[in-house]
């Protein structure tokens, strides 16, 4: 197996790599990523003497066609993206760029260098918000923001690459992911990094807002099952059954930490009614194929908790960088204010 991985050096795709090196020793993998803001060598550190390394842009066909025919892949992750919602929401551009172009290109130099296998990943988030039951592979989608509808995009040119070219194309969509080398922007990160700084953490509302939870090894595995063991042509969803409200992971967090709930801020929602109110998703076309998450919720988030406390080293530098403030004042400045 010759494996190439875009965007390893981000969160969910720096566990796949490690999971795919333990569970394929003989495995050649090559990393191919942009290094942008959630991106970083850091995150790379335990593995990188083990892969080939590309810096640049999946949307960059030149880039793509030349890092192909250097490394000659067999089998294609995709996890390159543009990926939180809220800062879909001060460019949207940029994530149809990425997630819609970027992976039209890499589906390009996939079919022409005759990849056996090449999988997708993509998000709960395209099925939008559901008030009762479960999301299935089949469900229609509604995306709500720019984010989730770029992520649409790029499934949809998952459907069309595979029956008008016979891509041999697979799609997962993940629940929201947890764990170490998360960068500190998405609710559990950034929550934990801002109380492990003494600050404040923002609450949209009464944080009734439900989310399923996986733990990123979970996640990792499942995504590795569905590229050796799933269909070309179909989307398996990874979820692990774990819906807890946005007030209930924070308070969690917050026991974990030893830390009083007044360091709550209820604050207004900015995305004028974007912020999908529940995902819950069936899991069970995966599980059909041997996967099983093996991390409980309460497990995971305790470990992640600690992973935080202990590893400022790595994400201290981040949350103070530059461009991480910016976004925080633009995006968060108004309802945090003295807090922020």
């Amino acid at each position: 197996m010759r494996l190439l991985v875009t965007g390893a050096a981000g969160f969910i795709g720096s566990h796949f790599v490690r999971h795919a090196l333990v569970s394929e020793p003989g495995a050649k993998v090559a990393v191919l990523d942009a290094l942008r803001y959630s991106g970083n060598r850091s995150t790379m550190a335990d593995f990188a003497d083990r892969v080939e390394f590309f810096h640049g842009e999946i949307q960059d066909a030149s880039f793509v066609e030349a890092s192909f025919r250097a490394f000659r892949p067999t089998h294609v992750v995709n996890f390159a993206a543009e990926s939180h919602n809220d800062r879909s929401f001060l460019d949207a551009g940029g994530f149809v760029e990425t997630n819609v172009l970027g992976v039209q290109v890499l589906f390009e130099a996939s079919r022409r260098h005759g990849a056996d296998r090449v999988l997708h990943v993509s998000t709960d988030e395209v099925y939008g918000s559901i008030l009762q039951g479960r999301f299935t592979e089949e469900s229609p989608f509604r995306p709500n923001t720019p984010y989730s509808a770029a992520k649409a995009g790029g499934d949809l040119l998952c459907r069309a690459y595979f029956k008008s070219f016979g891509l041999p194309v697979i799609v997962t969509r993940g629940g929201n992911t947890y764990g170490p080398f998360h960068f500190p922007e998405k609710l559990v990160p950034f929550f934990c990094t801002r109380l492990l700084r003494g600050k404040k953490v923002p609450l949209y509302g009464e944080g009734g807002q439900s989310r399923e939870w996986i733990h990123v090894a979970d996640h990792a595995s499942g995504i590795w099952a569905a590229m050796t063991k799933g269909e070309p042509g179909e989307a398996y969803n990874v979820g692990d059954d774990n819906e807890r409200t946005n007030l209930a992971v924070v308070s969690a967090m917050l026991d974990e930490l030893g830390l009083d709930k007044g360091l709550i801020k209820r604050i207004p929602d900015p995305r004028r009614g974007g912020h999908d109110s529940r995902y819950s998703m069936d899991a069970g076309k995966l599980r059909a194929l041997g996967w099983a998450p093996t991390i409980s919720f309460e497990e995971g988030l305790r470990a992640t908790v600690r992973w935080f406390r202990d590893r400022e080293d790595w994400w201290g530098p981040l949350y103070d960088r530059g461009d991480s403030q910016e976004f925080f004042a633009r995006f968060y400045g108004a309802s945090l204010g003295d807090d922020l």
